[in-house]
């Protein structure tokens, strides 16, 4: 009768041993998948959440804070409608780069944080920031670009590797040589937003 009492007793101390190795082993393969998490996958999380939560609040690298509904995702960029009072709803290139901070409510950080469940990349995932720009180039669309030195409106007229050249105008005008005040060459990590008309 001792010796059964004996044998329960250590397995069960062997089987929570082994639970408790199998929860560790969990616990380290979740921290590791987090470790992994990029800003894309995180703001991708939240907007294919519930209709309530694809709003987000961004701080840009400037301090000003944006509202605004993500609409597409790329490699190091997002395309979105911004949601200002009383303006409409413009849309809006935002490059990663330009994030300082993405402000969450509590149901979004662990949407945010959940897998990503077989989700296929498609080609805009990979597609970059110039190749953005150069589309908006070739549209002639006018435009304005929020920079670490401020606000500038114009229309882009062409896009190297790392800048923009940007032929500066009053908003609303099409880009004419009259209407031109000056030209800038913009370097691509000095933008913090594309504003569309």
């Amino acid at each position: 009768m001792r010796w059964d009492n004996l044998f329960d007793d250590l397995e069960g101390q062997l089987e929570n041993e082994l639970n408790a190795e199998d929860l560790e082993l969990r616990a380290e393969e979740e921290r590791l998948r987090l470790g992994r998490l990029a800003l894309r996958q995180r703001l991708t999380g939240v907007v294919n959440g519930p209709a309530s939560s694809r709003v987000l609040r961004v701080v840009l690298v400037d301090g000003q804070t944006l509202t605004l509904r993500p609409t597409t995702f790329g490699r190091d960029w997002l395309a979105a409608d911004l949601l200002e009072a009383g303006t409409g709803t413009p849309q809006c290139i935002l490059p990663f780069a330009a994030i300082g901070a993405i402000v969450l409510q509590h149901d979004q950080v662990a949407e945010s944080l959940a897998p990503e469940s077989g989700v296929q990349a498609r080609l805009v995932d990979r597609i970059g920031l110039p190749f953005v720009l150069r589309d908006l180039c070739r549209r002639r669309k006018s435009l304005e670009i929020l920079t670490g030195v401020g606000p500038v409106t114009g229309t882009i007229d062409r896009v190297g590797r790392d800048h923009v050249d940007l032929a500066v105008h009053a908003a609303g005008t099409l880009r004419r040589a009259g209407e031109v005040q000056q030209y800038r060459i913009v370097p691509l990590n000095q933008i913090h937003l594309v504003r569309l008309d």
